[in-house]
């Protein structure tokens, strides 16, 4: 079987969660049919491949360099969907690979299997971004999602949102695939060798392994959160340090209210350390390991990568009542789901932000001031991802939804 795998993100070039899952599901999937990437940002040199999966990479048509974004997204996927002959499937991530899914699908009369990493009429304030390319993002969402031979829900939230913003699609389509994590990659360091490159890397950026910290890692996007959980920390006992793994902002609007909001406090408490570049793994993981726990303060989150690879380093994770979220934290075992009345207008706004914000802090407070308890969750969170989200258990059941649309 060959199965054709179109992305966005693909390394080297990963932002966010659904880049990480399709390239552990490729290498994963790689050993038992043959896989074949397309992403965008251009080809990768040689030295960026791992032997392991073709990734055939795809700059933006030259005609198209001063359209609009979502445009831009549509010459790439017209060039992949040219590229796929031979294939016996193909499956897409993201809307920015939707189309070239639906197309080349179309094109070569096989299955289209897409994942769901996030829903475009949950995310009304990318209009922000892209102005009118929203519109399009959202039609190439639709399209594909209503032609699809299959649809992969990360979460069981995650379906229960598709379905409510496709109602169209026959829900028997839709199947739960959970997200994974690499559990040796995220693991805290174990030789003296990588304990001493650890402590180098928190020296470097500045954090303080002794003191209590609450650590959050995310793009800055409104999806995210983060705004809230800066209110929050308001509210923290003096002697938190907040570690803010934070970049990538989608608008100027919402940049610029973060960097108000984190100035404001720095000029008001010590230990606030902002990084705004994308870390390695290996520093990442050293600044994971460094923290007391985790916080996931998202109003619109389908499942949450950021909230396993935290687990899997062994921190407890504070998080929001919405979406997968609670799929992933065991409430009083892993972690604590902080409650969000949200409106249901698509933005995911908390209906009363302050109670929300209040409510996360007083959750952060209660870990940061009980170690003891938090490295307890630690470990459980920890087991929970061997138990539950090992990549082999869901390459084993992609696969199933291959087998299954291929049979008719």
């Amino acid at each position: 079987m060959r199965v054709d795998l179109l992305t966005r993100e693909y390394p080297p070039h990963v932002y966010g969660g659904a880049g990480v899952h399709v390239t552990e599901l490729a290498r994963v999937l790689s050993r038992s049919v043959d896989v074949r990437v397309h992403a965008f940002d251009g080809p990768r040199p040689a030295d960026d491949a791992d032997g392991e999966v073709p990734v055939t990479g795809y700059d933006d048509l030259p005609e198209l360099q001063q359209a609009n974004a979502a445009l831009r997204t549509f010459g790439t996927d017209l060039t992949i969907a040219a590229n796929l002959a031979g294939t016996d499937l193909v499956h897409s991530h993201t809307w920015y690979a939707n189309l070239a899914g639906t197309l080349g699908a179309l094109l070569n009369d096989v299955p289209h299997v897409l994942t769901a990493h996030s829903l475009e009429p949950l995310r009304p304030w990318k209009a922000e971004q892209l102005g009118g390319g929203y519109a399009l993002s959202s039609w190439a969402e639709r399209t594909a999602y209503e032609g699809a031979a299959a649809v992969i829900a990360v979460s069981g939230g995650m379906r229960e949102d598709i379905l409510r913003a496709y109602p169209q699609i026959d829900p028997d389509k839709v199947v739960v695939v959970h997200n994974g994590i690499d559990l040796q990659g995220w693991q805290r360091p174990t030789t003296d060798e990588e304990r001493d490159a650890a402590a180098a890397t928190l020296a470097r950026l500045g954090i303080d392994a002794d003191r209590p910290t609450v650590v959050f890692v995310g793009r800055i996007t409104r999806q995210k959160g983060l705004p809230h959980l800066l209110r929050a920390v308001e509210h923290l006992p003096e002697d938190v340090q907040l570690v803010l793994c934070a970049g990538a902002p989608d608008t100027p609007e919402i940049a610029a209210e973060v960097t108000g909001l984190v100035s404001k406090l720095q000029e008001r408490r010590q230990g606030i350390v902002w990084i705004e570049e994308m870390l390695p793994r290996p520093e990442l993981v050293a600044v994971l390991a460094a923290g007391t726990v985790f916080v996931c303060p998202s109003v619109y989150e389908p499942l949450g990568i950021v909230n396993l690879e935290a687990m899997a380093v062994g921190l407890p994770v504070v998080g929001s009542a919405t979406g997968g979220i609670p799929e992933v934290i065991d409430d009083g075992v892993t972690g604590t789901l902080v409650p969000i009345e949200q409106a249901d207008d698509g933005t995911g706004t908390p209906i009363d932000p302050a109670r929300f914000e209040r409510d996360l802090a007083e959750a952060l407070t209660a870990l940061v001031t009980d170690p003891q308890r938090a490295a307890q969750m630690g470990v459980a969170s920890r087991r929970r991802v061997e138990d539950h989200f090992s990549w082999d258990a869901i390459a084993d059941r992609t696969f199933e939804v291959y087998e299954s649309v291929l049979r008719g």
